[in-house]
């Protein structure tokens, strides 16, 4: 066993850790089995994408109705040109991106998180910032913690050579433990400018996709995440903090979103199994 896989075995076996994770592995499980995934995975894929964008702009202070990202992600509406606009925007088309990645993202993980970052941050830094990780004693612009905190030169990229490590541990590894940690990891080491936030959450969506634990990408965590208020971020500053129960506490959040998000999925695949997508608002 590698020392990364070692490390995660015992991650996901602190106190109250396994049963959450077998929690959230059961709920994807029911939900795959969803009549609506048989011949109309797309279109329940499609919806949830919308939603996850929309909880992540919402994260970071960009609040817009379901209805218009919808409309946004089929060219029939454009949002505000402004900085919450661009935001959701940005998140918007890093969660589709993170459908292609679902594999790549264990290959070449730095690649991948480039490309989430250029997706997120396109239109809020200078395109030479964009899928570029902070260089020398730059200050991240967001993130969880104050900005003097933040890793920066040899300490932010040791940070990155183990996000990278997590994205790429065996197959075997629980695919929630990974995805929690990289979220954890990329929202608190806060590696670029800014963007951090919407590239945590997609990278996390696109290793539970990848790794099967949610192979149609119909769970909305990200609704968890949005309706937990300030528990998510007291959550993660718990994970920052390095106490075990701290992380224990960050993982059992994450698992718990997860059957929520789950919960979100079968309403939205209920809703295109009725044909009615768009009257399935219960986050508008």
């Amino acid at each position: 066993m590698t020392e990364i896989a070692e490390q995660l075995t015992w991650v996901a076996g602190m106190p109250g850790v396994d049963d959450a994770v077998q929690a959230a592995r059961e709920a994807c499980t029911a939900l795959r089995w969803h009549p609506a995934l048989r011949k109309r995975t797309a279109e329940a894929r499609a919806e949830a994408t919308i939603r996850a964008a929309r909880c992540s702009a919402a994260l970071e202070g960009a609040r817009y109705p379901v209805s218009l990202i919808r409309d946004v992600a089929r060219g029939a509406a454009t949002l505000p040109d402004d900085a919450s606009g661009r935001l959701a925007g940005g998140a918007l088309r890093a969660l589709s991106q993170a459908r292609e990645l679902e594999k790549t993202i264990t290959t070449t993980p730095g690649q991948a998180l480039a490309r989430l970052h250029v997706a997120a941050a396109a239109g809020l830094l200078p395109e030479a910032e964009l899928g570029r990780p902070r260089q020398g004693l730059q200050p991240p612009g967001d993130g969880i913690g104050e900005p003097a905190e933040a890793p920066m030169g040899t300490a932010l990229s040791a940070r990155l050579a183990g996000i990278s490590d997590l994205l790429s541990a065996p197959a075997q590894a629980p695919a929630l433990v990974v995805a929690a940690l990289v979220h954890a990891e990329v929202i608190t080491a806060r590696p670029f400018s800014a963007g951090n936030g919407v590239v945590a959450r997609a990278a996390a969506r696109a290793v539970v996709i990848g790794r099967g634990l949610d192979p149609m990408g119909v769970v909305v965590w990200e609704a968890a995440h949005l309706d937990a208020g300030p528990a998510y971020i007291q959550a993660l500053l718990g994970y920052a903090s390095g106490r075990p129960d701290g992380v224990a506490g960050w993982l059992i959040h994450c698992a718990d979103a997860v059957v929520k998000g789950a919960g979100e999925g079968q309403l939205i695949c209920d809703a295109v199994l009725a044909g009615r997508v768009g009257d399935h608002s219960p986050l508008s």
